[in-house]
């Protein structure tokens, strides 16, 4: 006798068979759309181009040069194997000091040397998803809320949400003034949640910015400390951006802000790290936990026993980071090629009348293709979104998953390709502008719009799409997956 689909799902328990990985988002379905049509170069010149994936690749030709220069710093070499069996047996889940003291420097250098970190108070996880999801259970309860301006990363909904039952509550934030975030949206919904019985406790914000590639300014940042102490709730700073910021404004972490004589508890700050985009090395699963409170830093130490990082790896990384001379080389380099590949593709961009928000960091652009809609609403962006995934081939990432409240933006990478693959899709976006100059209609002889819509993007109301956990697609353009990568 065999099991249905509802039979399976019995057997499970509710977190396993819940939505709250997100995975049914337009975000993740340009991920399977990509992966069922991969493009190469020669094997598959017609594929789809991976433009939903903020990755670093700008810099591997250095990487990969001290790696060669460095043979020891690698247990599993030759000139490093003398260290395989101290690195190999158990440590416990403190992390090596060599790895966090040069986790703390390299945090320092990425800032400018404008402050300094406590190794003491690195905690390490199993990337900034864990690191996401440990200061989650750390502060709150489920139930309990924290808020989070707009748009913010799809994968939020996830690791904040997702096992800690914790809620997301939108901060309004909109193009009028490039989705700056104000004191009155703060208070805005603050209150809102206070009026549905839901306990905040905390704020949480991503410097600089996934998916705007903007940085928060002093005021700003004096701003939120000065609200998070008003309301004694926590200000969780996602950073993880911090090293792809290529021109002025500079990055300005929390860090520095602290350090000012302003009023502020320390213990309500807490900053989430990563090497996964500042070095590009998302596979090493580096996620930092740094937090001013001793209580957190203690508890964080303790959780992260279910996402430790490799020993191995700490040992490798301890010894690229130890290298003052090789990190200032990079840090600049990477700047330099950021800024490069950044103009080049916006300059391209604007030659055919397609815009973008004014930016200076991150791995990508906030693309407005808001005049090529038919209409202003959610179901016209998918249309758009489809055409640029199936037609020009192209994965784009919709603003809608990242709970934009405006239809049309997307969100565009351009660091994790070579040159020639960045060319062939400027290529094609040129000649989708050039080729639809009118809004774009659905196509209702496509295959992939014969199915009745599942979800009215139209019809819903602007709450509704910001507060969703997991912006769902009405149209997955190919089958779900269980198995889904993001970033």
């Amino acid at each position: 006798m065999g099991f249905t689909l509802s039979n399976q799902q019995q057997l499970l328990s509710k977190i396993a068979t819940s939505n709250g990985h997100g995975e049914n988002s337009p975000y993740f379905d340009g991920w399977k759309a990509y992966d069922s049509d991969p493009f190469h170069p020669t094997k598959n010149p017609n594929g789809v181009i991976q433009m939903g994936l903020a990755e670093n690749e700008m810099c591997f030709d250095l990487i990969q040069e001290w790696v060669l220069n460095n043979p020891e710093a690698s247990i599993c070499t030759a000139a490093g194997v003398n260290e395989f069996k101290d690195i190999a047996i158990f440590q416990d889940y403190h992390g090596l000091p060599v790895f966090r003291n040069a986790v703390a420097n390299f945090m320092g250098k990425v800032r400018g040397n404008r402050v300094t970190f406590d190794a003491d108070r690195i905690v390490m996880s199993g990337g900034a998803t864990g690191a996401h999801e440990t200061i989650a259970f750390c502060l709150a309860d489920p139930g309990d809320a924290f808020l989070v301006p707009v748009p913010y990363y799809p994968g939020f909904d996830r690791d904040l949400g997702w096992r800690t039952g914790v809620q997301l509550m939108p901060v309004a934030c909109d193009s009028s003034n490039n989705f700056k975030v104000t004191r009155a949206a703060l208070e805005a919904a603050y209150e809102k949640a206070q009026k549905a019985n839901i306990r905040v406790k905390g704020l949480l914000i991503t410097n600089p910015s996934n998916p705007l590639g903007t940085v928060l300014d002093r005021d700003t940042l004096r701003s939120l400390v000065t609200f998070i102490n008003e309301k004694k709730i926590h200000l969780v700073c996602d950073e993880i951006y911090a090293a792809t910021v290529f021109s002025q404004p500079s990055f300005i972490s929390i860090a520095e802000i602290i350090e000012e004589n302003i009023e502020c508890n320390r213990n309500l700050i807490h900053i989430v790290y990563s090497l996964s985009k500042d070095m590009g090395f998302p596979g090493f699963r580096v996620g930092i936990v740094y937090s001013y409170n001793d209580d957190v830093v203690n508890c964080a130490r303790k959780m992260s026993s279910f996402g430790l990082v490799s020993t191995q790896t700490q040992h490798l990384i301890a010894s690229m980071l130890s290298d003052n001379e090789f990190v200032e080389r990079f840090i600049a380099q990477s700047a330099k090629r950021l800024k490069a590949r950044h103009m080049r593709f916006t300059m391209e961009l604007d030659q055919v009348g397609t815009s973008c928000l004014n930016s200076n960091g991150g791995l990508f652009v906030w693309m407005d293709l808001r005049r090529l809609l038919k209409e202003q609403t959610f179901e016209a962006e998918m249309v758009l979104w489809h055409t640029i995934i199936h037609e020009v081939k192209l994965n784009v990432s919709p603003g809608s998953s990242f709970h934009c409240p405006e239809p049309g933006w997307f969100r565009v990478c351009f660091a994790n390709m070579d040159d020639k693959t960045m060319e062939i899709a400027l290529t094609r976006i040129r000649n989708f502008v050039a080729q639809y100059k009118e809004p774009i209609a659905p196509r209702k002889n496509n295959r992939y719009w014969q199915s009745n819509l599942r979800l009215s993007f139209q019809s819903r109301r602007m709450d509704d799409i910001m507060m969703s956990p997991c912006m769902m697609s009405p149209h997955s353009p190919i089958p779900q997956s269980p198995l889904v990568r993001a970033t």
